[in-house]
């Protein structure tokens, strides 16, 4: 397998994700991405609905992600990047990630990272929310 490229610009380049999904998000790639959103292995763990001694040991043997696994990563990353833009900054955005949303059930967020279906329904909100659509 060929080593991965830095990928900063993901949303810019489609096919740059299908790459990185197949190759596997590699550790350290993730681990920076944690950091910055501030999520913990337990986040994670249930996101990806992995154990959190799974991600350990991806971690100790410094093994990508398997691609099922990658994509839901990026797809987090990239809901981040949006949110961020549509709040301002990515604080802002956690906060609204952490707050009970009446547009969506009542329910936080965050709480919706763990499917396909409740990304897609984030970046729906999202587009909602940056043109002023509030239902």
């Amino acid at each position: 397998m060929k080593t991965s490229k830095r990928y900063p610009n993901l949303e810019e380049e489609p096919l740059e994700m299908v790459t990185m999904t197949r190759e596997g998000v590699a550790f350290p790639y993730f681990s920076k991405l944690s950091d910055h959103l501030h999520f913990s292995f337990e986040d994670w763990s249930s996101f990806l609905h992995l154990s959190e001694r799974t991600i350990q040991r991806y971690k100790k043997e410094k093994k990508a992600f398997d691609p099922i696994y990658s994509e839901k990563i990026l797809q987090i990353e990239l809901l981040y990047k949006k949110g961020a833009e549509v709040f301002g900054d990515v604080e802002k955005f956690q906060t609204w990630m952490d707050s009970n949303i009446v547009a969506l059930g009542n329910i936080k967020p965050k709480d919706l990272l763990d499917t396909s279906f409740g990304i897609n329904m984030l970046n729906d909100e999202l587009v909602r929310i940056e043109h002023g659509i509030f239902a």
